[in-house]
């Protein structure tokens, strides 16, 4: 999920927000706490390094206890069923098989019956899934697109004469590959044009391969890349486009690992997009890096993010109804905890503020100024006398993702 309004004491920021978004499209962001997202070999300008981070954010993909990702390594059909079991929850298709070489204490054992019974994965004459076989890309490509049973609108030979080796895609696989492209599923680097089907795909190539397959279910939000097969890189000459209702803006606060309220609070928030949003033919419509302006407010006994506007980095404005989910997550401060304890890499509410100058005595955090100008002074009788009070502990990277509420039409120049 904008920019900073940010107030710091002798020992803490006192409250600003940042908040990044991305995509045209629903998303739904799974992103644990503690997911690695950066690994030893895999450097920031990688290919595949945003969709590497993306997929271990949610927990589909993951390194190796030496901090390497080994993006080159090739993927079993084994390894690839247990990544799809983490990518989609999709509803039972067929009846479970018995493969006679998956005996039912093998480590993936659930996850290749998930991906048969949901229709993602076959197995091979004679009731064999070859677990440890390597899987070449073509079969990559057409476990996702029979997965979300996607199939091709236009005609299959011209879609697929798009790549100089389309010779080489197998018959069983041309109609759902032709799918694929149309769904924007193909990832092929370094050259667009070259599919290399029968080639072992990579743990790279698939963690593209996923992540556009979650892009094309609104699950995820859209990577700008060159190697996206049909993804223009270049603007259009469409002068509007519309964020429609529903799209997912997920934001990160680079300030602070937390953020303290009370549950009765509003508190004035600036976030900032982490991602550009773009249309799905590519052109950006919200650049990263823009500003999303709004306010923490009480909801439900808990605290939810609610936007007002984006500000672009050109400075253009657009004013926006969107919303986090309410987050009701609790911390309760005691008499005679240490308040740096407390405030280390967070940033607080006024009345998160006064109420921890007052239950555990510290008056120098009563002497700041904090969000909007408003004086934790004057605030600090509300919690005189109390010996504990709970406060709502918000994790802005990963609790304040953004539904936008209603379609956004918006200007493209």
């Amino acid at each position: 999920m904008v920019t900073s309004k940010n107030w710091q004491s002798k020992t803490a920021l006192f409250m600003a927000l940042s908040i990044t978004s991305t995509a045209i499209a629903p998303l739904i962001i799974a992103n644990p706490a503690f997911a690695q997202t950066s690994f030893t070999d895999v450097q920031s300008n990688y290919w595949a390094s945003q969709f590497i981070q993306e997929l271990s954010k949610r927990n589909i993909i993951a390194g190796f206890p030496d901090g390497s990702f080994r993006p080159e390594e090739a993927v079993t059909r084994a390894q690839f069923a247990a990544m799809l079991n983490k990518a989609f929850n999709k509803s039972p298709q067929r009846q479970s098989i018995k493969f006679n070489d998956v005996a039912t204490n093998y480590w993936a054992y659930n996850a290749i019956q998930q991906s048969y019974i949901t229709g993602f994965l076959s197995g091979y004459p004679g009731n064999r899934f070859e677990p440890n076989q390597a899987i070449p890309r073509q079969q990559v490509l057409v476990s996702l697109a029979n997965g979300l049973n996607y199939s091709p609108s236009a005609n299959i030979s011209t879609t697929l004469q798009y790549f100089n080796d389309a010779a080489n895609i197998a018959d069983y696989a041309r109609t759902p590959i032709a799918a694929a492209v149309e769904k924007r599923l193909v990832v092929n680097y370094p050259n667009v044009n070259f599919l290399n089907p029968t080639t072992n795909a990579t743990r790279a190539q698939v963690a593209a391969f996923i992540y556009q397959a979650l892009v094309s279910s609104n699950q995820a939000t859209a990577i700008n890349s060159p190697y996206i097969v049909g993804l223009q890189t270049t603007p259009t000459q469409s002068t509007s486009a519309t964020i429609p209702q529903g799209t997912i803006v997920p934001v990160k606060y680079e300030k602070a690992e937390k953020i303290l309220v009370t549950k009765d609070e509003i508190a004035p928030l600036t976030l900032i997009t982490s991602q550009s949003i773009i249309t799905q033919n590519g052109t950006v419509i919200i650049p990263a890096g823009t500003q999303v302006v709004g306010q923490l407010k009480p909801a439900q006994g808990g605290s939810q993010f609610v936007a007002q506007k984006f500000v672009l980095t050109s400075g253009q404005e657009y004013q926006i109804s969107a919303t986090s989910n309410i987050i009701t997550k609790t911390e309760t401060i005691k008499k005679g905890i240490s308040t740096t304890a407390i405030i280390k890499d967070t940033v607080l509410g006024a009345a998160a503020a006064a109420a921890i100058a007052a239950v555990t005595g510290d008056k120098a955090i009563a002497t700041e100024e904090v969000l909007g100008g408003a004086g934790i002074g004057g605030l600090i009788g509300l919690f005189l006398g109390k010996k504990s009070v709970d406060l709502i502990a918000i994790e802005p990277n990963t609790n304040l993702q953004l539904t936008i509420n209603q379609d956004l039409p918006v200007l493209l120049k």
